[in-house]
């Protein structure tokens, strides 16, 4: 009897811990788990609504699109002259500093001119002989012919006369020839400069013997003002430069640096070379730079653009704005209620960041440039920049940096 009530009264406090363990473990639940949840409903959005997409807009507008093709070229020096002596002999003088930029006719060497002043004498030491001979020869032949009238000399006397005469005025003649060349060759003891520009490293110093044509040369001249640049476009391009130049234009071209960010000159097109290399499918064009400020270094490379014409007043976009599907181009574009609706576009022209909508939206239509990867039709957007600001703007492009290839309609 005992032991069924104390196995009661056992049961009965199992049962009594169990319940306040439950209520333990409920109170628990609620402090820790309910409280937080409750929170995170409150920071969350009402009803289960999807947050406004944050996109950058930017409006269409009407403006001057300039465009340009582009191409790679080298800077090639307008002429480049290596200086050699004409005569042989001893370097007396190099008054030239290297790197100077020089004119035509400048002295650049000096030869020792003695040994040429010698032949040069000596040359009209002889023209003087020949003369002195030629005059006698001359007088004789007019006292023989004033015999020959009076009938006191025989006619062949004054025949070989007159040979005489001609043979001493060749004589004369040549010996002239020698004269000049002497004293040609005396000139060429004075090195100049043929053309205007800039000197390289002298390659001789003062005191060698310089010999007839040496290759190695004394110095070497480019000529860098003005200065050109040849460079390719792809044949495909050909049209487009041929037509404004058959009609008289000309088209202005810009060199850009290695990283095409800085401009290194504004030149013109001079002409377009007359075949298309077939191995690579382009043709080549020759630029002229002025070149004042020395930007342009022979051989060095260049991104080129050339400018083959000026679309007047049309409606353009930024190309980041532009999206391709399987129906071809199309737009975000921003309506009044903060949504957004695609509209199917034509494009046409593309140059740098600007490309032509020849079709699908109006002027001051708000297009959408970030955010378009999470866009659909209809979907809420939040706009965190808007460029309509610039929808006035019919010039900006022609100062617009960083023109890229033109892409034609």
């Amino acid at each position: 009897m005992f032991e069924s009530i104390s196995a009661r009264l056992t049961g009965r406090r199992r049962l009594v811990w169990i319940v306040v363990a439950l209520l333990v473990l409920g109170a628990a639940f609620w402090w820790f788990g309910a409280t937080p949840s409750s929170t995170a409903v409150k920071k969350g959005p009402p009803g289960g609504a999807v947050p406004p997409i944050p996109v950058r807009t930017e409006a269409a507008r009407v403006q001057n699109l300039d465009i340009y093709l582009r191409g790679l070229g080298t800077v090639t020096a307008f002429a480049t002259v290596t200086v050699r002596s004409r005569v042989q002999g001893q370097i007396m003088e190099i008054p030239f500093k290297e790197g100077d930029r020089v004119k035509a006719g400048d002295l650049l060497a000096r030869i020792d001119p003695r040994p040429f002043q010698v032949a040069l004498q000596q040359a009209e030491g002889t023209l003087a002989q020949d003369v002195a001979q030629y005059e006698n020869a001359k007088l004789d032949l007019k006292r023989y012919e004033t015999l020959r009238t009076q009938q006191s000399i025989a006619g062949q006397l004054v025949d070989t006369q007159k040979s005489l005469v001609r043979k001493f005025e060749g004589l004369t003649k040549s010996d002239q020839a020698a004269v000049d060349n002497a004293r040609l060759q005396l000139d060429f003891t004075r090195i100049t400069a043929p053309i205007p520009g800039k000197l390289g490293l002298r390659q001789v110093d003062i005191g060698n013997l310089l010999v007839t044509n040496d290759p190695q040369g004394v110095v070497v001249i480019t000529q860098t003002q003005p200065i050109s640049v040849i460079f390719t476009l792809p044949e495909n391009d050909l049209p487009a430069v041929r037509e404004p130049t058959m009609t008289g234009q000309t088209l202005a071209v810009d060199a850009y640096d290695r990283a095409d960010t800085k401009r290194l000159g504004q030149g013109v097109l001079l002409t377009v070379d007359n075949q298309i290399d077939v191995t690579t499918g382009t043709f080549k064009l020759k630029a002229q730079f002025a070149n004042d400020d020395d930007a342009l270094f022979p051989n060095q490379f260049v991104n080129v653009r050339i400018l083959v014409k000026t679309l007047k007043d049309v409606l353009t976009v930024p190309s980041a704005a532009v999206q391709q599907g399987s129906q071809g181009a199309f737009l975000y574009v921003l309506k009044d209620d903060s949504t957004v609706t695609v509209r199917p576009i034509k494009v046409g022209a593309r140059t740098g960041d600007r490309v032509v909508v020849v079709e699908g939206i109006a002027a001051a239509d708000a297009v959408v440039l970030e955010g378009t990867d999470r866009l659909r039709a209809g979907a809420k957007v939040r706009v965190i920049a808007d460029g309509r600001a610039g929808t006035d703007d019919k010039d900006s492009a022609a100062g617009a940096p960083r023109p890229a290839s033109a892409a034609r309609p």
